[in-house]
């Protein structure tokens, strides 16, 4: 549950950015990892409390994400895809080469345990409250943003950004706006990374990251705040199944290999995500909202 909520609130930040804008990120984790090392770095060298480095942490997400939004004025598609992908290839790079005291370079840093008073963040399950309300304050205020001006000059965006600058939005300010906010929930869900794992290293935030975060905002749905939770949700669920049944399946069929199985579950997840896009490709969120209207016309279908 603590490892869901984390990606919960990065993948939510991939939907206002994706889902609600229209622009394709696949830097997500690289956004991520910004933040975790922000947030790190301020509570290794200036012994800062977590209520300061989180925010600090999706300070930073949000100004890397700005950074790399800006050519989204001139491109999209495929090749804002490829500049958000240059990202996620720049930022390790940019991590190793800073001075070993900023960021800790190739060693990484070691985080103490994030305190509140006489409360020590130790432990899993003293970490659940810590990670639940931060995401129940970054959902909540996705929901706020989404339906107010902000988000639907995003959705005008996402339509016809041509439309949309005729009517008299900003679309260098907007779509800056957009990835700077998608980052900035991928800021704050790396510093509670950092503090769930007290370790950060810039192997942790790679591409296979970013790419499954995309695919759990297929799964759930596009452009649909509870759609990337069900996506994040299910996925998760999916992923946790194959871990518990793998070592199982290793004991029944030894000759196989434990390779085999541990591979499958890439194989699997991937699957999922492939029939999600033939068969249901507006996600588990269209799903639901079918499901509550026929609920509320039964027992009369025919209505």
């Amino acid at each position: 549950i603590n490892m869901a909520a984390m990606i919960c609130i990065a993948v939510v930040g991939l939907q206002i950015t994706t889902g609600y804008a229209g622009l394709i990120n696949l830097g997500q984790s690289a956004f991520m990892g910004m933040g975790a090392f922000v947030c790190g770095s301020l509570a290794v060298n200036f012994n800062l409390p977590f209520w300061i480095t989180l925010p600090a942490g999706g300070l930073g997400g949000a100004v890397l994400g700005a950074i790399f939004g800006i050519p989204a004025l001139r491109i999209k598609g495929f090749y804002l895809a490829m500049t958000t992908i240059a990202a996620q290839v720049i930022f390790p790079l940019i991590i190793m080469h800073m001075p070993d005291e900023w960021f800790g370079g190739a060693i990484g840093l070691n985080l103490e345990p994030a305190r509140l008073g006489n409360i020590v963040f130790d432990t899993d399950k003293s970490l659940y409250y810590l990670i639940m309300i931060t995401a129940i304050i970054m959902i909540f205020f996705a929901f706020n943003l989404v339906r107010g001006r902000t988000g639907r000059a995003f959705v005008a965006i996402r339509d016809n950004d041509i439309a949309a600058e005729i009517m008299g939005i900003n679309l260098f300010f907007y779509k800056t706006l957009a990835f700077a906010i998608g980052a900035m929930f991928a800021g704050v869900a790396g510093g509670l990374w950092a503090y769930y794992l007290r370790f950060v290293g810039a192997d942790q935030f790679t591409l296979y990251f970013s790419v499954w975060y995309m695919g759990m905002l297929i799964v759930g749905g596009l452009g649909s705040i509870l759609g990337a939770i069900m996506g994040v949700i299910f996925i998760r669920s999916l992923l946790e199944a194959i871990t518990y049944l793998a070592p199982l399946l290793v004991e029944l069929f030894p000759g196989v290999g434990g390779g085999i199985w541990f591979a499958g579950m890439n194989i699997l997840l991937g699957g999922a995500i492939i029939m999600f896009l033939i068969y249901e490709p507006r996600g588990l969120f269209h799903r639901w909202q079918i499901s509550k209207a026929a609920f509320r016309i039964w027992p009369f279908p025919h209505m």
